[in-house]
């Protein structure tokens, strides 16, 4: 199937919360054990957790859809100030469709919804080499660390990945 980039809607919110759990799974499992990928889902990926994200402003929230299911998703912000940053928090696509240029699709529907950029960060759990190997394969550079990713007490250490834009 051929999967479209749409932006996400609240309809699609439930959907987008099965998708991370099972790509977190899939993913996570094997670092953190399967007991606290559940707890990290549950707190992280719920439907209440995913909902204020779809009408914050200067962010987006993407969906790779093929009229069927989802595939993958992402979500960015621009950080507060002059919005020269922006901050990829979420770039997941399922297991069962990984491979098929989902990933990099939302990635370059992401920059491009942010003309003014001039840079694009996100973390990476350094366990997580394929991660590190596609977005190093899309123009990202290391540029530090964390000892807490996507929050600040989560007690989840990850690599910082940066990549200048084009636009900005």
């Amino acid at each position: 199937m051929t999967f479209f980039v749409r932006t996400a809607g609240t309809a699609d919110l439930e959907a987008i919360s099965q998708l991370l759990g099972e790509t977190w799974h899939a993913t996570y499992d094997h670092i953190y054990g399967a007991e606290r990928v559940s707890e990290i889902t549950r707190s992280w990926h719920s439907v209440e957790a995913l909902r204020p994200r779809i009408n914050r402003l200067n962010s987006e929230f993407l969906v790779a859809d093929d009229g069927t299911r989802l595939g993958g998703m992402a979500y960015a912000a621009a950080t507060a100030g002059d919005g020269k940053m922006v901050v990829l928090h979420q770039l997941y696509v399922r297991p069962g469709c990984q491979r098929q240029g989902i990933g990099r699709d939302l990635l370059t529907e992401i920059s491009d919804c942010f003309p003014t950029a001039r840079t694009l960060r996100l973390e990476v759990e350094e366990a997580n080499t394929p991660a590190i190997d596609f977005y190093r394969a899309h123009g990202f550079a290391q540029t530090g660390s964390t000892a807490n990713c996507g929050c600040a007490d989560s007690g989840i250490p990850a690599a910082v990945y940066e990549k200048t834009l084009a636009a900005g």
